[in-house]
């Protein structure tokens, strides 16, 4: 079961997250192992948001959205890791993203979810979005996840290997922008197919 997740959410997204995993045999968690100065940077372009609470929304924790009694693996990269593939990027898109982010995040908290909300992003059951087509071809965004998933379906083709004659319950639990990977992934090296979809209201819009 594939979860696509964003950073920050209305609670009852994460809530009803949190009752389908219950369900589940097993949970494949993203999460940068580690601690640095860049990552936290990053991590401003979201976290600044659930701090207003005009917006209603609330930052993805795991105490909050992770049943106590069901297994987690993280196949994540080290925060190390993480830095040292954005430094790959030219050295002012580097530059320019570390200054950006906190920015984001101040719009983000003063206008709420509107403030990234995009035309082409209207949900017609699963479009090819022009803003999707752009992201393909994103340095910035191969570099944040190009090496996080293959990591992550390293990890998932040894589950499968190991676990594939159990009736077991898989949740991979991961940011919306890793999915086209993992379904992809999963479909390549196991031959997986995703037989149905359940939509879940992430945020709403004033």
């Amino acid at each position: 079961m594939i979860f696509p997740m964003l950073h920050v959410a209305s609670p009852t997204f994460y809530s009803q997250v949190r009752l389908r995993l219950r369900e589940c045999d097993l949970i494949v968690l993203e999460g940068i192992r580690g601690k640095s100065a860049g990552v936290s940077a990053l991590t401003l372009a979201y976290r600044f948001a659930p701090r207003r609470r005009r917006n209603g929304l609330q930052e993805q924790r795991d105490e909050l959205l992770l049943p106590k009694d069901v297994p987690v693996i993280n196949p994540d990269v080290t925060a190390a890791e993480a830095i040292s593939d954005l430094k790959a990027l030219p050295r002012w898109t580097y530059i320019l993203l570390m200054v950006a982010a906190p920015v984001m995040g101040l719009v983000f908290a003063l206008r709420g979810p509107r403030a990234f909300f995009h035309e082409d992003q209207v949900v017609e059951d699963l479009p090819s979005t022009l803003r999707a087509e752009e992201m393909a071809d994103n340095p910035v965004e191969h570099a944040m996840t190009d090496r996080r998933d293959r990591r992550l379906l390293d990890a998932l083709s040894e589950i499968h290997a190991e676990r594939s004659s159990e009736p077991i319950r898989v949740a991979v639990v991961y940011g919306a922008g890793h999915v086209a990977a993992i379904v992809s992934g999963l479909r390549d090296r196991n031959g997986y197919r995703a037989r149905e979809a359940e939509w879940l209201t992430v945020l709403v819009s004033d």
